[in-house]
């Protein structure tokens, strides 16, 4: 009974899945990319195909061959079905930081390169045609969109430069969508027999192009919004069905109902995938997703390229003599089209430092890597298949698009290799090959050791111990001798090399961390970003750039700004506690990890790279902890317990992931029963959900205690001081963020709970710290800021309204008296030896070294004791020493009723008060 319907289509599809299993073993047996070859098998099974039909003698294969030739896909089932997810996974599987310093490269290959192209193929056939001009350039738009499979498979296999491998996937990202819109275009005015009004038809373009990328990246974070909203109860499967939809969404949403580019939408979805996904899938789930997505692809481009290859006959049916000289005319204006913007354009782009230059053997490669594939088939089938379109024009584009193809495969696929190998891109860099010989030199030494206890341990013999280790030491030998590391790498080099690998080891210790259940995903997402921004830092400029990068992860992204501001303005704490929170969980975090990268460097970047160069970096690292230091000590001083609890909660997850792994490691040795796993699972399952859920965080605990603490406010009543702390607001700064501007009217005053603040007025730099009213002197003596007012250090503010402050001054004269005093401390004489008001306890801030005032500084906090007796300190400390011990801690004694009421005799207000 012979098989019908959907069943033989069925049947079919799997036998073609069968012929690609056993093209792939067979390509790499002859040295040829599986996308040539693939495109050789489906050329001879369409063309075995149709002489079976056509031939009178054999007839029992003409079912077979009747199936192949009409299988039930059009052009329209090819862009529709393959197209969306071999460009979304092409995105996706792109490194979109390292794409991003390409940009001007990409967009210059994929869309100035696809134009002039679709020109220069078009004006070179015309004359020789004898077909409008629109035709022609019909032709260039089919053959100018390039396909970076068998490219892409070719360099990975002889392990060509990565960074040539990224510029080719990167330019068959957009070239596709590029292409594809030109062609839209121009199939649309021949249909309609119009001209076509170039500047009309290039902003419909862009538009369509810009509104793709925003559409796509609008469903790519709303999937991962999904993803996150689901928890960890979702499970894998479900996250990477989300990613499956994600393609044909972003595609036919655009493609068929916005009228954007389907192409550019889900490329873009893709890329966004690439950026985010990380930081928001657990590494284990990312991992996975990525193997299936490259499964799916291979599945999806060995079928498209079987397909595609077995119409070559139907679509070459009638070819004549001039037909190939015709294909042979596109082909050489194609290579010279592509030769002229690579060699041509390129360099402008370096010149003008838009992009990094491009070597010549890379140009001359991409050159010849300019392939044609699956695509254009499906684009030239899409005119021919198309009833509108004349009988003439749908033979001559068919012929010549496919001839085309044809070319670039068998020729310029065929030889691809032998050009990557005869300009030796599949050799190490001078730099890697030394850090080659460098890491083998000293990997061996370890090795020999260990294979020598190994041996001890396990009998060997001398004899067979003493010829293994004998080889280890030839091989260690001749790295030494080829070992051209101390002169290949200068000092500069090797800092760079050591910040990059300490910036990729931050990352992964980071999606190491992630696989712990109850660390949220935000969080991860802004540390990993941060991680990733350090390695373009290093890259880019070296240890500034690192140094830069680490110093702007501690600055408050644009949601804290905001949440601050909300609760300033408008009294809404829940946006600043969220953010708070997230804060918290950063900084300790980034403690944990900072530890590991210092340990990391002293066991693997010192013994590689030179002690040198791990005392520099050793500082960088330390400065880094000393920032992270400051930033915590800053909240900790404040939020104590909250602190404390968040790190007993992580060091519960820490030792439950060491519990899992450690239930893995029993069943991997066979010491557990899958059962038995199974339950020890389910109960360490059950106590990380017990621990994901967030801590409680009060936003205002212990503020009225700082508020009661302020030197200013001492001798107003507590009733007042409580209703003061409940208008108060909490404002967190970082070092060198503006507190007021110069000529700035103060609209709030700003009480230190911590920190270290400036102000540079007439040549005079003034220090202001904890117990300081920042904005006081401006209010009272009612005139703007007469200098910049900039944070030194991670500090504690509160904040009060310029009219509340108006009203505690007139209602209680003791604190513009206690402002007086400060004042007065502050502006002292040179000659006096009093360093603090003794019924303030209050001691001004001094810097030791001002070339180090930027720098955050781990302050030791103590608690100071003041009474009116007070010793004056000894005046061999530094005065630095005298604002670390008072800093942020309990400054003061209780005010006695009677010293209340009027000014200390030390002190007459009438002589000290500026203000009057």
């Amino acid at each position: 009974m012979p098989v019908t319907g959907l069943a033989t289509v069925l049947l079919a599809t799997a036998i073609l899945l069968v012929i690609v299993s056993a093209v792939q073993p067979l390509a790499k047996r002859l040295e040829l990319s599986e996308t040539v070859l693939l495109a050789i098998v489906g050329i001879i099974m369409g063309g075995a195909a149709d002489i079976i039909l056509h031939s009178s003698h054999i007839h029992m294969f003409d079912t077979a061959a009747e199936i192949l030739l009409d299988f039930p896909i059009n052009s329209e089932g090819f862009l529709l079905i393959f197209l969306p997810i071999l460009v979304f996974q092409a995105g996706l599987a792109i490194d979109v930081r390292r794409l991003s310093h390409e940009i001007g490269t990409v967009l210059l290959l994929a869309i100035v390169a696809v134009v002039v192209s679709t020109a220069t193929i078009g004006l070179a056939l015309y004359p020789f045609s004898g077909m409008p001009f629109i035709v022609c350039l019909l032709i260039g738009s089919i053959v100018a969109t390039t396909d970076p499979s068998a490219v892409a498979g070719i360099f990975r296999e002889i392990g060509a430069a990565t960074r040539l491998t990224r510029l080719v996937e990167g330019e068959s990202l957009l070239n596709d969508a590029a292409a594809i819109s030109i062609f839209s275009t121009l199939i649309a005015a021949i249909i309609a027999h119009k001209e076509v009004h170039l500047i009309s038809s290039a902003i419909s373009i862009l538009v369509s192009f810009i509104g793709a990328v925003i559409a796509g990246f609008i469903f790519a974070r709303l999937s991962l919004w999904m993803i996150v909203a689901l928890g960890a109860t979702s499970g894998r499967a479900a996250e990477i069905t989300l990613t499956v939809a994600l393609p044909y969404i972003s595609y036919i949403v655009c493609d068929e109902l916005i009228g954007f580019s389907g192409v550019v939408a889900a490329a873009a979805a893709g890329l966004t995938l690439s950026a985010y996904g990380p930081s928001t899938f657990r590494p284990q789930t990312w991992r996975f997703l990525n193997e299936v997505w490259q499964q799916i692809v291979f599945w999806a481009g060995s079928l498209l390229f079987v397909l595609a290859s077995m119409l070559v006959p139907r679509l070459l049916i009638g070819m004549t003599k001039w037909d190939c000289v015709l294909i042979l005319i596109a082909t050489i204006a194609g290579l010279v089209a592509r030769g002229v913007v690579v060699f041509g354009m390129l360099p402008i782009l370096a010149a003008t430092k838009l992009s990094p230059p491009v070597p010549t053997p890379f140009k001359a490669t991409m050159v010849w890597g300019g392939l044609r594939g699956a695509i254009t088939l499906a684009l030239a089938l899409a005119v021919t298949e198309n009833e509108l379109v004349s009988t003439p024009i749908s033979h001559f584009v068919g012929i010549v698009a496919t001839g085309f193809v044809l070319i670039t495969l068998l020729v310029n696929g065929t030889t691809l290799r032998a050009v990557v190998v005869y300009f030796r891109l599949n050799e190490l860099t001078p730099i890697d090959q030394a850090v080659r010989h460098q890491i083998l030199g000293i990997g061996l030494g370890k090795i020999k050791d260990k294979t020598r206890r190994v041996a001890n341990e396990f009998g060997f013999s001398n004899q067979i111990t003493g010829y293994v280790i004998e080889e280890l030491d030839r091989r260690i030998e001749e790295e030494q001798e080829a070992n051209t590391f101390d002169t290949a790498l200068g000092d500069r080099q090797r800092i760079v090399l050591a910040l990059i690998t300490i910036a990729a080891q931050e990352r992964s210790i980071l999606l190491d961390l992630f696989r712990m259940q109850g660390l949220p995903r935000r969080v991860m997402e802004t540390l990993v970003r941060s991680a990733e921004a350090t390695i373009d830092g290093a890259w880019q400029e070296g240890r500034y750039g690192y140094v830069k990068a680490m110093h702007k992860r501690l600055h408050p992204p644009v949601r804290f700004r905001v949440a601050q501001y909300i609760h300033r303005k408008l009294h809404i704490d829940r946006p600043l506690m969220y953010c708070m929170m997230e804060r918290f969980e950063i900084l300790l975090v980034s403690r944990f990890v900072s530890i590991s990268l210092t340990r990391f460097m002293k066991r693997r970047i010192e013994p590689t790279l030179g002690t040198r160069v791990a005392e520099i970096v050793s500082e960088v690292l330390d400065r880094q902890n000393r920032m992270l230091d400051d930033a915590l000590e800053t909240m900790r001083m404040h939020y104590q317990g909250y602190i404390e609890a968040l790190e007993a909660r992580f060091l519960k997850l820490v030792a439950l992931r060491l519990e899992s792994e450690e239930y893995d490691s029993l069943l991997a040795e066979s010491l557990i029963s899958d059962e038995l796993h199974q339950e020890l699972e389910k109960t360490t399952e059950k106590r990380f959900e017990r621990h994901n859920r967030r801590l409680k965080f009060n936003l205002k605990s212990g503020i009225e205690g700082r508020v009661r603490d302020l030197p200013c406010l001492r001798g107003v009543p507590q009733a007042v001081l409580y209703d003061l702390s409940m208008s108060m607001s909490i404002y967190f700064v970082f070092p060198g963020e503006k507190i007021y501007n110069r000529g700035q009217k103060v609209r709030s005053v700003f009480f230190i709970s911590s920190g270290l603040f400036e102000t540079h007025i007439e040549d005079k730099t003034l220090l202001y710290g904890a117990g300081d009213v920042l904005g006081a002197s401006e209010m009272l003596a009612k005139k703007r800021t007469e200098g910049v007012y900039r944070s030194l250090r991670f500090g504690y503010l509160l904040t009060m309204r310029a009219d509340v402050f108006k009203r505690l001054i007139a209602e209680y004269p003791i604190v513009r008296h206690n402002l007086v005093q400060i004042d007065y401390a502050r502006n002292r004489p040179e000659d006096c030896n009093e360093t603090h008001i003794p019924l303030l306890g209050y001691t001004p801030p001094v810097l030791e070294d001002k070339t180090e005032a930027v720098k955050p500084r781990n302050v030791e906090q103590s608690d100071v004791k003041s009474t009116s007796n007070e010793k004056t300190p000894d005046d061999s400390k530094s005065a630095v020493e005298n604002h670390k011990r008072t800093e942020g801690k309990d400054h003061n004694q209780p005010v006695k009723e009677e010293d209340a009421k009027q000014p200390p005799s030390e002190v007459k207000s009438k002589d000290l008060d500026p203000f009057q």
